[in-house]
């Protein structure tokens, strides 16, 4: 059988663990997993910043464009509607921007911590959308929903910090066994070998970063001053440990995502998915240099503390033919910290 990632144990045996234990879905040829397999994901031990509801950040948020209101935008704005912004502009123009002062560091920013078993009672903050890509090819999106990223320190001054924030895993399954798992990192990532991963039971782990939530697969000081070179230390370090254990798929929302017409289905047929095509962003526009909020280190425009929040799901490659963007298979041990 030819597979993109070699899999480092018995498929065969692997398959009928998966049978016995967990829930199955039937797509087309494929067979996903849509439970057992799910990454759970270690919040950092000092990040203020939890998962969010998705529909709450509508609440407290406004469409804005070049920070002026959006006239005739719905109101009140849901999940239901949101993609009605989308005639209003294209990809980035819409900006969901905070109704109020994000220096203040209202409380709805903070998310809702996991409880004892790793749900956010009260807040769905996952969605898991599933690209079924034929002859047994199956990629499944675990897209986590933060309201705030809070950016690293350099020199004394947060840089990067924005509204809204999205971070996913991806697992990539051939014909029903998960053969690598995607870790994304601010605008890349990482990919390794399902086997290499530490897991829990057959769920790989994710560690995210404190404050920025980017995901690693291994605990302790990452460095990302280059893309996709996960080094101990550097200019801009993220921070992951062990500390509270959150389950996204306890609160989820599950779709199926169809390539070829660029459209989305909810498994459970009510769940909404008319958000799911919003091509704007999920946070404020980055504020310009005249605003008191603003500060640049120097004045280089990289530098800036309050920078753009996402875009969403739909703007995350979900149809990649690549395996995982090329960063084939090497085991997450040997980008360990010392």
């Amino acid at each position: 059988m030819t597979r993109d990632f070699e899999v480092q144990t018995d498929s065969g045996a692997l398959s009928k663990l998966m049978l016995e234990n967990t829930r199955w879905t039937q797509l087309g040829d494929g067979l996903l997993l849509m439970d057992s397999t799910a990454p759970k994901v270690w919040l950092q031990s000092q990040d203020p910043y939890y998962p969010s509801d998705i529909g709450a950040q509508l609440v407290h948020t406004k469409p804005q464009i070049n920070f002026n209101v959006v006239n005739g935008a719905p109101s009140p704005l849901t999940l239901d509607n949101l993609a009605s912004l989308n005639a209003f502009g294209g990809k980035g123009t819409v900006y969901l921007t905070s109704v109020d002062d994000v220096t203040k560091n209202p409380t709805w920013l903070n998310g809702a911590k996991p409880d004892g078993n790793g749900k956010t009672n009260g807040a769905t903050t996952c969605a898991v959308i599933v690209n079924d890509r034929g002859s047994g090819n199956v990629d499944a999106y675990y897209m986590y929903f933060y309201a705030n990223n809070q950016g690293n320190t350099v020199l004394g001054q947060e840089i990067g910090d924005h509204v809204g924030d999205w971070e996913h895993n991806m697992i990539r399954f051939k014909e029903g066994v998960p053969i690598a798992v995607w870790y994304s990192q601010h605008s890349y990532g990482q990919a390794f070998t399902y086997s290499s991963l530490e897991k829990q039971g057959l769920r790989p782990v994710a560690y995210s970063a404190k404050g920025s939530h980017a995901t690693y697969a291994t605990t302790g000081t990452h460095d990302h001053t280059i893309p996709a070179f996960n080094l101990p230390q550097g200019p801009l370090e993220d921070e992951t440990d062990q500390g509270t254990l959150w389950d996204p798929i306890a609160s989820a929302y599950f779709y199926s995502y169809n390539a070829v017409s660029d459209s989305f289905t909810a498994y459970d047929g009510i769940s909404p998915t008319n958000w799911l095509q919003y091509l704007g962003n999920w946070g404020d526009q980055q504020y310009p240099d005249s605003d008191p909020r603003q500060d640049k280190i120097f004045g280089i425009s990289q530098t800036a503390k309050y920078s753009s929040g996402p875009t969403g799901p739909r703007d995350k490659s979900l149809n990649r033919s690549e395996p995982l963007w090329g960063t084939k298979g090497r085991s997450p041990a040997e980008r360990k910290p010392n």
